[in-house]
């Protein structure tokens, strides 16, 4: 790397110019901004002193990229229009790359300079709208343009690859893309400069161990400020990323206005609430990663003319950055930004779904979302009465929210915490249970089911395994006997089968079948065996009746009966049979049939009907939670209730 020496124009201190590509040079001595031309240097003016914060970067620092080594070599500091500031760091890389990597709530994005393809002029500022895609800079997939807006060259340190001039305000806008494809156009340059790269974190450029110094981190990790209505005691948690403090003491709002408070308004307390988790409460999510709320909303959605309410925490990490705890109803909800370009949307109305890494999210809820309170610090200028177009998207137990408002459009995605899970996090107790189903709470009856059908599959299996043991089924005597007329009423007729082998533990079956016609015969069998003698006796009564009424023919029982005996010994038997009848003057026919490995089914019936009570309880559980569900969405039978998500 070549390194020009010369002398700052402004206090004649030694500079120098470590990197080819630097333009710029901020004078450590005096702040001036210099700039080298091919006429020689020129002094653009005093840059200010870099806002102290509490990032891990600082120049000097060498990473690793894609098998390249870089050094970060400048650092450029930002504001938004809307307030906030963001970091950019200038990266040279040793096989002469020139990159970008910004540094904005916690979150790094590495991006280069890409050249437009000739032919293909970028859109101007003016024709861009939010959501909409930029078809001219390639890529796998669209970008998708998240935010338009205004930039001011806040401070400056180190070497700078453009032409800095100290308050300069550009446009640009925001574009994303699958993959965590992230791009600024800036349209400060004529004509408009593109940087494309990706969402990175430290550990993936070789910076996962640099660390906030510790002076840094002691100047800006709390403030200790009063309110300048009240005069209440105010301790900003991140005094470098505050915009808006609203003081608890009074319910003024503030504006953090270079690192002073300066009075705006007197909050309406109409919707004061009380909030469940206090602010300065510490909860730990994402595994053990301690967050702080610092700050607390109240936001409204109204639905047919009723007014609903839910409660938004801002949770803030220094290296982590800001998260959001969304409370609605009992129901709640961490939740992250994330990229736009990640996802997609099809469809209208209630077939209308959203798309992200591979999952699809139903359409729950639109609806026009509005703050009602504030307290506590934030790192927007949040006003009282600011509106955004909500709509929420859910696969349970996630919630796919977009915000839009004006030139800037946010995705998040909250994820479902139970009421055990915010007591255990915070350290607290007595956290009000959620009164009706939420959007995306997941259904804890699944048990139910999954083991119910499992008992059921497993006594099908059983059934199956044993069926090769108890056998089939198999006939071991036909045959018709015939009972003679009887001289006196009453009087058993006695007949005997051919005789027939059982095996041994097989259940047995006896059929009986007569041709009775309004009338019945009552049978007796014995099976006796031939070599024992011993005698097993079943009863099989046999009636049919038929007539007609006043509700039309009807008939009673039926000419066939079984009966039937769990298991005999095996061996040669024979049937005893003693009949009566109503007709016994008339002889009487009887076809009898004996079976054995009968599959009645009424023990496997009765156990499968008592297992498949836990699944169809289950089921029954599910239909009345999906129901009270797709109840409260806009998109269901009945107006929506919830919205929530950030």
């Amino acid at each position: 790397m070549s390194v020009l020496l010369t002398s700052c124009p402004s206090c004649a201190g030694q500079i120098e110019f470590r990197a080819g590509s630097s333009i710029v040079v901020v004078c450590p001595f005096c702040r001036s901004a210099v700039a080298r031309t091919d006429r020689g240097l020129s002094d653009l003016g005093k840059v200010a002193e870099i806002i102290s914060s509490q990032s891990p970067l600082r120049i000097g620092l060498k990473g690793l990229y894609n098998g390249h080594g870089f050094e970060l070599t400048g650092r450029a500091q930002l504001g938004h229009e809307a307030g906030g500031v963001w970091d950019e760091w200038y990266a040279t890389f040793d096989n002469g790359w020139v990159g970008w990597l910004a540094e904005a709530q916690g979150r790094f994005y590495l991006t280069f300079f890409q050249p437009v393809q000739e032919g293909s002029p970028l859109p101007s500022y003016d024709s861009l709208r939010v959501g909409a895609q930029v078809a001219e800079i390639p890529a796998k997939a669209p970008f998708v343009v998240s935010e338009k807006g205004v930039a001011k060259s806040l401070a400056a340190e180190g070497e700078i690859p453009y032409r800095l001039e100290p308050g300069e305000q550009s446009l640009y806008a925001d574009i994303s893309s699958e993959g965590g494809l992230f791009g600024t156009i800036d349209y400060g340059m004529n004509p408009p400069w593109v940087f494309v790269g990706k969402q990175v974190t430290l550990d993936e450029i070789g910076l996962g161990q640099a660390k906030a110094r510790e002076s840094a981190v002691a100047a800006v990790a709390s403030a200790a400020v009063k309110c300048p209505n009240c005069a209440g005691p105010l301790e900003l948690s991140a005094p470098d990323r505050t915009e808006r403090v609203a003081c608890p003491f009074c319910d003024s709002l503030l504006d953090v206005n270079d690192g002073a408070l300066v009075f705006l308004k007197s909050l309406d307390k109409t919707n004061k609430p009380r909030f469940a988790v206090e602010l300065g409460a510490v909860g730990k999510f994402m595994g053990d990663v301690p967050f702080k709320v610092i700050g607390a909303s109240v936001r409204s959605v109204t639905v047919e003319g009723e007014k609903y309410f839910w409660h938004e925490y801002l949770l803030y990490n220094p290296m982590v950055g800001f998260r959001w705890l969304v409370h609605s109803e009992g129901h709640w909800n961490f939740v992250e930004s994330v990229n736009p370009g990640d996802v997609s949307v099809s469809g209208v109305g209630s077939t209308c779904a959203a798309r992200y890494k591979g999952r699809k999210f139903g359409i729950f809820q639109e609806a026009e979302a509005c703050v009602e309170y504030v307290t506590g610090e934030f790192y927007w200028r949040v006003e009282q009465g600011e509106r955004v177009t909500a709509t929420d998207f859910v696969d349970s137990p996630s919630m796919l929210s977009c915000e839009y408002a004006g030139n800037e459009i946010n995705w998040s995605l909250g994820t479902y915490v139970t009421v055990p899970e915010i007591e255990k996090a915070f350290g607290i107790r007595g956290v009000a249970k959620p009164s009706s189903v939420g959007p995306n709470q997941p259904f804890t009856g699944g048990f139910y089911i999954t083991t119910g059908l499992a008992f059921v599959v497993a006594l099908l299996i059983a059934a199956a395994a044993l069926l090769p043991f108890t056998g089939i089924e198999r006939t071991v005597l036909k045959e018709t006997v015939t009972l003679e007329r009887l001289t006196a009423p009453n009087t058993p007729q006695t007949a005997f089968s051919g005789k027939f082998e059982l095996k041994p533990d097989r259940n047995v079956q006896i059929v009986a079948a007569a041709d009775v016609s309004n009338t019945w015969v009552d049978l007796d069998v014995d099976l006796v065996n031939e070599a024992s003698q011993e005698v097993e006796s079943v009863n099989i009564p046999i009636e049919y009746y038929t007539g007609t009424d006043g509700d039309g023919a009807w008939s009673e029982g039926g000419k066939t009966q079984d009966a039937s005996l769990s298991s005999l010994p095996g061996g040669v038997y024979t049937l005893r049979i003693e009949g009566t009848w109503e007709k016994s003057s008339l002889p009487m026919q009887v076809d009898i049939h004996v079976k054995q490995s009968v599959v009645r089914g009424v023990n496997f019936l009765c156990a499968l009907g008592l297992l498949a009570l836990f699944p169809a309880v289950g089921i029954a559980r599910w239909i009345t939670f999906a129901g009270a569900r797709s109840g409260q969405s806009s998109f269901g039978t009945l107006a929506g209730r919830h919205l929530s998500g950030r």
